[in-house]
């Protein structure tokens, strides 16, 4: 079988939008990002071809199983993450597909995030990541949730920060941040899309980075069929 979406060509192409600088194979985002946003656009069956494509890659510069697993571990991670805002039947559907292609010395019989956790705890890391995701408008947007629905409030801040997005032992802060941004652009949210780009932006990425991300994102959605009700927000030059 060959892929039809998710082409050599096409990957490659996508990889060498994101500014590379320094980064390792494994660092460079670029998987993240199409896996997620292949996921977002419902093309679960394109995710194996990119976890492929990435492996290989990987083996170019290392041929240690550590790396290799950490790899897929990415990948896992990053679908579960999405699942919060692409749905998770979506994730799944993708986690799936990709269990099916994954090498058996690669996969995960044990559960990664820690289950001892008290609901408690989850809230204070959520409330720190939050925070820090969403800077001086934090305050009002942790506010519209709990008026909007307390209950949808409390599951943001402790569930969704907490215990979801919270867990950075496999994907970084930054990485977590541009798994939202390709599953909300992927999903035509574009409240937070903006929200989220300025997240990115507030965890360390440049504006270049970030721009790439939106590009990357938008091209993967849109070979997937998605088209924007208004459009896309555009990376913002300073936020606070």
């Amino acid at each position: 079988m060959t892929p039809v979406l998710a082409t050599p060509a096409f990957l490659n192409r996508l990889k060498s939008l994101y500014p590379r600088g320094n980064l390792s194979r494994l660092e460079h985002p670029w998987y993240i990002i199409a896996s997620v946003a292949f996921c977002a656009s419902n093309r679960p069956e394109e995710v194996p071809w990119v976890f492929q494509h990435a492996l290989t890659d990987l083996k170019v510069e290392s041929d240690n199983i550590e790396d290799h697993r950490l790899l897929a571990r990415k990948f896992r991670d990053a679908l579960f993450k999405a699942g919060l805002t692409a749905g998770y039947p979506r994730t799944i559907n993708s986690l799936i597909a990709l269990h099916e292609v994954m090498p058996e010395e690669l996969r995960d019989t044990k559960t990664m995030r820690p289950t001892k956790t008290t609901m408690e705890q989850y809230a204070v890391t959520g409330e720190a990541l939050f925070r820090s995701i969403y800077g001086e408008t934090a305050d009002t947007v942790q506010g519209l949730l709990d008026n909007i629905y307390p209950d949808m409030g409390w599951f943001s801040n402790t569930v969704g920060y907490g215990l979801n997005y919270g867990f950075t032992e496999i994907l970084s802060p930054l990485e977590t941040s541009y798994t939202l941004v390709a599953a909300l652009i992927s999903s035509d949210s574009p409240l937070q899309i903006q929200w989220h780009l300025d997240g990115a932006r507030r965890r360390g990425a440049t504006f270049e980075q970030v721009k790439a991300v939106r590009s990357m994102s938008m091209e993967v959605a849109s070979l997937s069929g998605i088209k924007w009700r208004d459009g896309v927000p555009e990376v913002k030059d300073n936020v606070v």
